[in-house]
């Protein structure tokens, strides 16, 4: 399925993502040995928080086009690399708009220059092949056809390059790169009849090929990087507080908010006693949302019985972080322990309000002598 997210990062233009991950499906996984959850322990010994949170890097391109009738089509395009945007083309006049002048530079060198020159050429194919297939199969307007191509690239730095169409809001067809050919991804006349017409012209699944593996899961990847290392690379520390809350007598709430990182990959858990709590009903973490600083944030919450004699505190791991981790404890202040704050305020409040009273009374009674010494005078 399709999705229209905006974010703080495009401000007025429309990313279109699928709802799933944008890295391809993995194979499905093998039963699971008794041998591996004690393996995952000890290697998280070895293995510093860093390369455990190693994610692999995605550029994408988004296309939108929009076919009001038979004669009307608005095309909008975006081009991120992660969550950056690098390029967006406008709708009115197809002008191309780079968010940094390092991708006007990367876009000058190489083939780039040259597609720069003729992406409007495949633009209005596009256009004429969609208005083409809709009256072969009696579609009626208006339409929505989206694409989204792009690369992965792995930490191992294996790649793998993606393109897949959208017609209405459902998967209609997807390239399979490797093998030069376009796969059915619905059960449609639409769908047969698009990748039958597009299979059959061969110099295009070539191309395809080459600007898929080539040029944008390599050189303009690798030119990317180069001119924008500085951006592409940043890091943000996060910063993490812990509070507590108390919806009942009987439960605690422990919140672990954690704000301003960059990237997004982080790793926030909470320790009992030393020992990471797992996953269940009382620990409930928030999806991780953006902040209009382009930094994000989450809250982490783990719901305990007060004072239950643990100890508790959160941990946070992120690569900006390097080897380190942040460990915030939780401090569970006691009842004894509360009186006696209690206590020692209002004593100090009451020694604050003699001493107070004791320098006001003093600086009349010199008022009044001053005034009267220039009275006998």
């Amino acid at each position: 399925m399709w999705q229209c997210l905006t974010t703080p990062h495009l401000k007025n233009f429309f990313v279109i993502i699928w709802s799933e991950s944008p890295v391809p499906s993995p194979v499905p996984p093998l039963p699971i040995s008794p041998l591996v959850p004690p393996l995952i322990s000890f290697l998280h010994l070895f293995l510093s928080p860093s390369s455990l949170l190693a994610q692999p890097e995605v550029i994408q391109y988004l296309l939108t086009g929009v076919f009001a009738n038979i004669s009307s089509a608005e095309v909008s395009c975006v081009g991120l690399v992660e969550d950056i945007p690098i390029i967006a083309l406008h709708p009115a006049n197809w002008s191309i708009h780079f968010h940094w002048p390092w991708v006007s530079q990367a876009a000058a060198e190489g083939e780039g220059e040259k597609l720069m020159s003729q992406y409007k050429i495949g633009l209005r194919n596009m256009i004429r092949f969609v208005h083409n297939m809709a009256q072969q199969t009696k579609q009626h307007y208006p339409l929505v056809v989206q694409s989204r191509a792009g690369c992965v690239l792995y930490p191992n730095t294996t790649r793998q390059s993606f393109l897949k169409v959208g017609w209405g809001g459902r998967d209609l067809i997807a390239f399979e790169v490797d093998k030069q050919h376009w796969e059915v991804q619905q059960a449609s006349q639409v769908a047969e009849l698009v990748s039958e017409s597009l299979n059959r012209q061969k110099s295009v699944t070539v191309l395809l090929e080459h600007l898929l593996s080539t040029w944008i899961c390599h050189k303009n990847f690798l030119t990317l990087k180069k001119y924008g290392r500085e951006i592409l690379e940043k890091q943000e520390l996060p910063v993490a507080t812990v509070f507590a809350r108390t919806p009942s007598p009987a439960q605690l709430l422990l919140v672990c908010h954690v704000t301003g990182f960059y990237p997004r990959p982080i790793s926030v858990a909470w320790l009992r006693d030393g020992q990471e709590v797992p996953p269940g009903p009382a620990l409930n973490t928030s999806s991780i949302l953006p902040n209009a600083d382009f930094t994000y944030q989450l809250r982490s919450v783990l719901a305990v019985t007060p004072r239950d004699g643990h100890s508790y505190a959160c941990r946070v791991r992120h690569c900006s972080l390097g080897t380190r981790s942040l460990l915030i404890p939780w401090e569970n202040g006691s009842p004894a322990s509360t009186i006696s704050i209690i206590i020692a305020v209002l004593l100090l409040v009451a020694t604050a309000s003699a001493g107070g009273f004791w320098w006001w009374k003093r600086r009349k009674g010199n008022e009044a002598a001053w005034d009267t010494q220039e009275f006998i005078i």
